[in-house]
């Protein structure tokens, strides 16, 4: 089992490789994130600024990756999900990040 971080709610799955994936997905808190990730972890979090928050929030050190990775049954991902849309185009600083509600979900690709 592979645990992935995503700055995003999407769940990669590979379609050339199986024709149809089943999904969990759960709110969790920190501490749960934390939990999950402790046996480590692989980064996908490709906005620096949100790779920085996630550090904060899960107390680790979560590098900004802009890499693709496809989920595998067994695998895990931890997600956040910012419950609010920012405008096209627009980056925002990590102080504005660190001040909008969040999501913490956990994503499982059942066998």
């Amino acid at each position: 089992m592979t645990v992935y971080l995503f700055n995003t709610l999407t769940v990669p799955i590979n379609f050339d490789e199986q024709n149809e994936a089943r999904i969990i997905l759960r709110r969790i808190t920190v501490q749960e994130a934390r939990d999950v990730i402790k046996d480590g972890f692989i980064s996908a979090v490709g906005h620096e600024s949100t790779a920085r928050i996630l550090s904060q929030i899960l107390g680790v050190n979560v590098p900004y990756e802009r890499r693709t990775v496809f989920m595998r049954p067994g695998d895990t991902g931890i997600h956040i999900f910012l419950k609010s849309r920012i405008p096209e185009g627009k980056v925002l600083t990590e102080e504005k990040i660190k001040n909008l509600p969040f999501w913490l979900v956990q994503s499982l690709v059942l066998p």
